[in-house]
């Protein structure tokens, strides 16, 4: 049960990985020059536009974004992703073979690299939680690939947050531990641990119901491997040599996170310290999915960055 209970913190940390929803509705587009094997895209919004690639988080569906898609669509041309693996998708080339070292999101990585060159963009790339830990991965080994990126509630390194010593030596079998746990883990006490941390990834009744409501549709070797290499993925000693113009969208909620929005504000602050074209915005009244908490917060942050 204390294993049960420190893996629902964890959980609960690392990246809102459960919004275990369906697969989004809309046609799956591919480029006739590259397909990928590790993730689907959905080309929509204005054709001729500047694009625009969003990356949902661990476990997530591309659905996440879909409010701000309807906002960006006429300004803007989008590329939603979702990782293959992630909320009902076929694991494709996400695949884990036991015993297999797997290198997941660097290969989710190089694929996009693959993808923004098929279709010869410079675009801005936006990512949620996992999602911008692989923005940032993209924006350290191909900067010349984005224009500007957008991390919505992001950590150079997620560990630190319940052990401020932490390393990837340290924490490596902790991280093979949970991995393990996560795969186990019967279906229905998965379920229970979704329903115990959910009001704490969001406040939006909406967006709780939905959480809820979506069986754990990810693939669960998938979702152990992502969150195993997201554990051991520190980029603290890279990030100030990260030039790309950042924007940084960070959630404050005095219920969960004390009465001191300062201190929150310093966490994020010494997390990206040194990195240049940075800029660091809180949203107060939200918790990690900023995107149903405060939707027009996160587009007025999103869209004066973007102009």
């Amino acid at each position: 049960m204390k294993m049960l209970q420190w893996l629902a913190t964890v959980v609960f940390v690392v990246a809102g990985i459960l919004l275990l929803v369906g697969p989004s509705h809309a046609a799956v587009v591919t480029s006739p020059v590259f397909v990928p094997t590790r993730f689907t895209v959905v080309d929509a919004g204005t054709v001729g536009k500047p694009d625009v690639v969003l990356i949902p988080g661990l476990g997530s569906s591309r659905a996440v974004w879909d409010a701000e898609a309807k906002l960006l669509g006429p300004n803007y041309r989008l590329h939603t992703l979702q990782v293959n693996g992630f909320a009902g998708a076929a694991a494709g080339g996400n695949a884990v073979v036991a015993g297999a070292a797997s290198a997941m999101l660097p290969g989710i990585v190089e694929e996009l690299h693959k993808y923004i060159l098929a279709n010869k963009m410079h675009p801005v790339v936006v990512g949620h939680s996992l999602g911008g830990l692989l923005t940032l991965l993209l924006a350290e080994k191909y900067p010349g690939d984005l224009r500007k990126m957008v991390i919505v509630d992001t950590l150079p390194y997620y560990a630190v947050l319940f052990n401020p010593e932490a390393t990837v030596e340290t924490m490596k079998p902790q991280a093979e531990i949970l991995r393990q746990q996560v795969i186990a883990t019967p279906a229905d006490q998965f379920m229970v641990m979704q329903q115990t941390v959910v009001p704490g990834l969001v406040n939006d009744t909406d967006g709780q119901a939905l959480i809820e409501a979506g069986d754990a549709a990810s693939d669960r070797s998938v979702f152990a491997e992502a969150m195993y290499e997201d554990l051991l993925t520190d980029l603290r000693g890279d990030v100030a040599g990260i030039k790309v113009p950042m924007l940084l969208v960070y959630p404050y909620d005095a219920t969960t996170q004390g009465a001191e929005p300062a201190k929150v504000d310093a966490m994020y602050a010494s997390a990206y310290k040194g990195m240049p074209n940075a800029t660091l915005v809180r949203v107060d009244g939200s918790k990690h999915f900023v995107m149903y908490d405060q939707p027009g917060k996160l587009d007025a942050a999103l869209e004066g960055f973007l102009k």
